[in-house]
């Protein structure tokens, strides 16, 4: 009987014949006019036990919605007989698989709405068939990522809808495309425009997301947001934070530091090669050897302050197979680079213990494996055949702030003659206790401690970055144990070296510090000074004042009792005890001399007024 009624209303609106169809029995059919005044007919189907697309939909429908159903896939070319589907809306169903055919013969499709599926991947490429597409709707899914080449098959959208998925980034195509609306210049006659939903989605903010932050920022005619207060979800210390509060980085490839490109290493040596790179992200490091042949060392790498890459390969017991080309190679995800380290293995030179020639290593008496291994990692680089310095004009010493240091450029391998003579146990050990005290970040201080040094001994202080093959010396004049050394790179570590003039430094001579630690030690110091004196002026102050005012408040109370005081003054009679005339002794009475009177409180006037009293003075005296 709805059949029926269905195909006499058809006829009624003079529907043409080869349009007529049978609306399926799950669903709903409506005919609706359109603005321009044709006739269009919507199929709405909404049954929960429905797992496929109905087959016999009206050829003719220019709407359809299949919503809250069990379907959980698409077949392939499901619509093609739907070649004048301009709406395809499937809100809210199981779908979780789309053949990339599914829009195959839709070329009028203008919407296609899949809010609230189970979508973890999408057939971009699908849209191409539908080149009329103006609106994605892809809401509410589980998609983790959008693909480069999706960027290509969205040009023509004005509304695209990715809120509320898996998405941690967007490619830098799609980016760049949407930038390009907000920065373009169009003509007049087309106005591109896009609305975008990226919201609730836990975004991974590093560099990455640099330009979607930006593109963010400010108003444009031509794009705009559903919501626009985005936020992070990772990492940790980020996650909450709002995209308008962030300063990211934009991403960068790896750019190596400058540093050394060839080692040498005594057979039997522990030798160090050390490389940094910079980039963002930061990049991963990693050695390899030129020849192919296994790595015969370990690695440790670091990240300095400044984000600096840091890998060091340390080599035990280098041998003349050790010796090649090293490739430490920085990689990140914009690309990698590359830089060589050549290893040279040269004999070792002979030497004895307790030997301070010229050719001796810096070896501990009765050391053991490990003050070894310490001591080849530091001269792997260093032999220390060292040219004789130049002796400094001596004279009277100008007091100044800061002494002048002459300052000469050597190599440590460099051949030439240091000594002429062989150093005592004695001589070797004159410099000890070494010590570094920052000043600033290109300058610390070096003191030590000589006490059999003599008057005329004079100190060489030498000084490298750790790691490095040249070296710097510095020339101290006899009688000082302190030395500044300018120039220094901040934030770099450093090995630097005392011991006599003409003698080779031993391993406790030297001492291993960074720049930037000296002085971060000082500022901290300076803080723990401040802080004291503070907590001090705010205990003594109050003290102080209590102690002022109550030595004030007497002062004023003496002031003011001052008169009472006098009235109540007790006079008494000194007598002394003198000899009479029969060699008796008896008290007798005095005049009063010039010096008595001077001990008296009272005026000369008022000590006058006093009478004569039976023949005699009276004698009295203030006390």
């Amino acid at each position: 009987m709805r059949v029926a009624l269905g195909m006499l209303w058809l006829l009624a609106l003079g529907w043409p014949p080869q349009a007529r169809g049978f609306c399926p029995s799950q669903c709903s059919c409506s005919l609706h006019i359109m603005g321009d005044g044709s006739k269009a007919r919507t199929v709405v189907c909404n049954d929960p036990d429905m797992t496929l697309p109905p087959a016999s939909i009206p050829p003719d429908t220019s709407r359809l919605r299949l919503e809250r159903t069990a379907i959980r896939r698409i077949p392939a070319e499901a619509f093609r007989p739907l070649g004048r589907l301009e709406q395809l809306w499937l809100p809210y169903n199981a779908l979780s698989e789309l053949n990339a055919l599914m829009l195959r013969g839709l070329r009028r499709l203008r919407e296609l709405r899949l809010p609230g599926n189970r979508l973890a991947a999408f057939p971009w490429a699908a849209l191409r068939d539908a080149p009329q597409l103006r609106l994605l709707d892809l809401q509410a899914n589980r998609l983790p990522a959008v693909p480069p080449e999706a960027a290509r098959f969205l040009e023509n959208l004005t509304f695209l809808d990715l809120s509320s998925n898996q998405l941690m980034r967007l490619p830098q195509l799609l980016i760049v495309s949407w930038a390009h609306l907000k920065t373009g210049i169009f003509p007049p006659s087309h106005h591109p425009r896009l609305v975008l939903g990226l919201q609730d989605n836990p975004w991974a903010c590093d560099c990455q997301l640099y330009d979607l932050v930006h593109l963010l920022d400010g108003w444009a005619p031509n794009l705009a947001f559903i919501e626009t207060e985005l936020r992070c979800a990772s990492p940790r210390s980020l996650a909450g934070v709002a995209f308008s509060q962030l300063e990211l980085r934009k991403c960068q490839g790896p750019e190596f530091h400058p540093g050394v490109a060839s080692i040498r290493s005594p057979l039997g040596g522990t030798a160090l090669l050390r490389c940094g790179a910079t980039g963002v992200p930061g990049p991963e490091m990693s050695w390899r050897r030129a020849n192919g042949r296994p790595l015969n060392g370990t690695v440790h790498e670091e990240v300095s302050s400044d984000g600096t890459s840091w890998t060091l390969l340390g080599l035990p017991a280098v041998s003349h197979l050790d010796s090649g080309d090293y490739i430490c190679q920085a990689k990140n995800f914009l690309g990698a680079s590359e830089t060589v380290i050549s290893l040279i293995v040269t004999e070792p030179q002979t030497s004895t213990e307790h030997s301070g020639s010229p050719g001796a290593l810096w070896a501990r008496t009765g050391g053991g494996g490990e003050a070894a291994a310490y001591n080849n990692k530091l001269v792997v680089r260093h032999v220390p055949q060292i040219p004789k310095p130049s002796v400094l004009a001596t004279g009277p010493s100008v007091p100044s702030s800061k002494e002048e240091l002459t300052l000469q450029h050597f190599q440590m391998d460099a051949l030439g003659e240091l000594s002429d003579r062989r150093a005592g146990p004695s001589e070797a050990q004159v410099v000890r206790s070494v010590k570094v005290v920052g000043d600033t970040y290109h300058s610390v201080s070096l003191v030590w401690k000589a006490p059999k040094a003599k008057n005329t001994t004079a100190f060489n202080v030498l000084y490298a970055v750790f790691g490095q093959h040249s070296m710097r010396r510095v020339i101290v004049q006899p009688g000082k144990t302190r030395v500044t050394i300018t120039g220094l790179l901040p934030k770099t570590k450093y090995v630097a070296c005392v011991c006599m003039q003409g003698l080779v430094p031993r391993k406790e001579q030297c001492v291993i510090f960074s720049t930037n630690e000296v002085v971060d030690a000082e500022n901290t110091q300076q803080l723990i000074n401040v802080v004291v004196i503070s907590v001090a002026v705010v205990i003594a102050l109050p003290l102080t004042l209590l102690v002022c005012c109550g030595a004030l408040q007497r002062r004023c109370r003496k002031c003011f009792n001052r008169d009472s005081t006098e009235a109540t003054v007790t006079y008494i009679n000194l007598e002394r005890l003198g000899h009479s005339e029969d060699g008796l002794e008896e008290l007798s009475r005095h005049s009063v001399s010039e010096a008595d009177r001077l001990l008296s409180a009272r005026s000369s006037v008022d000590f006058q007024a006093f009478g004569v009293k039976g023949g005699r003075r009276i004698n009295e005296y203030f006390c």
